[in-house]
């Protein structure tokens, strides 16, 4: 198998970094190439032409633009272009056209796909075409929502709506022509399967991992200093900051709230707003996150949304630090409650207050939590026994591909 031919398509590639799936991509991508594979990536570009060029040693073919505009571009496009780039995303023939030109040259053995946005699903078209095994790697809800998350008007979408249903039409009959599809979560590969997804493929689900080296033991709030409650990451909506801030505000505990991290400057300037009254909240802004957990005792994610693998949950156990999280997404398969922190029901401010209330009145409870935080998550720091999974079923691919 040393000499197999691997695609590794993702819609972003290195420097253009959108968030977790690259970074993931990335080290799976060098990861088997240093093991001796042929490794190739394609991914999307930002020029009319496809080019080509290296990163790490890897080549990258950048596919030519064959939509509006360039998913990672600064300037955020007006709504109606969006609309129409959404729209040819559906099943993009340019994208298959080019996809096509680039797979008959390159003749991989079997194609990792991860996001394919960009691409659209008329890349399994062109793959399956071609003969070759496809296995995909689910990092969001692409393939049942446009924007990825089914989260609209502050509300989780239980269902697709109108849009997201017509928007969607193809790809669950699509989705039959994937050998395999790896959920990064059990939450995620379980919405696309429970949805009609995949039906023909075979199925895995395999935690993201990243390596983080044992921090010195944490020192243990000892009930008398401030409590410091901290969250990190992006400030958005449906992270659900403003509950987060909002619930802190009605406590008139000894502690204190650290936010380390940005977002759309309107919306930021809003939560230092609602904040602005109550010295005891601090804005951090960018932080490095050995730092930021070093800081503080007891980490919360109010998330609102369903964040499929959030890498903030396992990364804070590493450093020790228990987390206070609602029971959303794929955060049950990190956060585990009463061991590694307390859950609470996504969206219940009442829950919320009484989980910090919980910690910061039974101070021996956040030190067992402290105290169990790394090896709940130890599986989820080990990124040598993902790249042995992926291993695995890249070598089943291809033998089937033989017989």
């Amino acid at each position: 198998m040393a000499h197999t031919k691997i695609l590794v398509v993702n819609s972003l590639y290195s420097p253009y970094i959108g968030g977790g799936a690259e970074i993931i991509c990335q080290n799976l991508a060098e990861s088997l190439h240093a093991r001796g594979y042929e490794v190739a990536v394609l991914t999307t570009g930002m020029k009319v032409k496809t080019v080509k060029d290296s990163v790490n040693g890897i080549p990258v073919i950048r596919m030519g633009l064959r939509n509006l505009y360039f998913a990672k571009q600064t300037k955020r496009p007006h709504k109606i272009v969006r609309f129409i780039w959404h729209l040819v995303d559906i099943y993009n023939p340019l994208a298959k056209f080019e996809v096509d030109r680039i797979i008959g040259d390159l003749k991989p053995d079997v194609a990792l796909c991860h996001n394919i946005s960009g691409f659209s699903v008329s890349l399994w078209s062109s793959l399956y075409g071609h003969n070759i095994p496809v296995i995909e790697v689910l990092h969001d809800q692409y393939l049942r929502c446009p924007n990825c998350n089914t989260y609209k008007n502050g509300k989780v979408c239980n269902k697709q709506c109108l849009t997201c249903r017509l928007m969607r039409l193809p790809h669950r009959r699509i989705s039959r022509k994937v050998n395999t599809v790896v959920g990064v979560s059990e939450y995620v590969l379980n919405s696309m399967v429970g949805n009609g997804y995949f039906k023909d493929s075979k199925k895995y689900v395999i935690h993201n991992a990243q390596e983080i080296p044992l921090p010195e033991e944490k020192r243990h709030w000892d009930g008398r200093s401030p409590l410091k409650i901290g969250y990190i990451g992006t400030l958005t909506e449906a992270k659900g900051i403003k509950m987060l801030i909002e619930v802190f505000k009605s406590l008139s505990i000894n502690a204190e709230l650290y936010i380390a991290g940005s977002g759309n400057i309107e919306y930021e300037n809003s939560l230092k707003d609602l904040a602005e009254e109550d010295q005891r909240i601090k804005f951090l802004g960018y932080v490095k996150s050995c730092d930021f957990y070093e800081l503080i005792d007891v980490c919360v994610m109010p998330s609102l949304w369903p964040d499929t693998f959030p890498g903030v949950a396992y990364e804070s156990c590493a450093y020790h630090v228990p987390v206070i999280a609602s029971d959303i997404g794929g955060i049950p398969e990190i956060i585990h409650h009463g061991r590694n922190g307390l859950r609470f029901k996504s969206g219940d401010k009442l829950q919320l207050r009484d989980a910090i209330l919980s910690v910061y009145n039974h101070p021996e409870n956040l030190c067992q939590y402290s105290s169990c935080a790394r090896h709940e998550v130890e599986s989820m720091l080990s990124p040598e026994k993902v790249v042995d999974r992926y291993e695995e079923i890249v070598k089943s691919v291809c033998q089937l591909k033989i017989r």
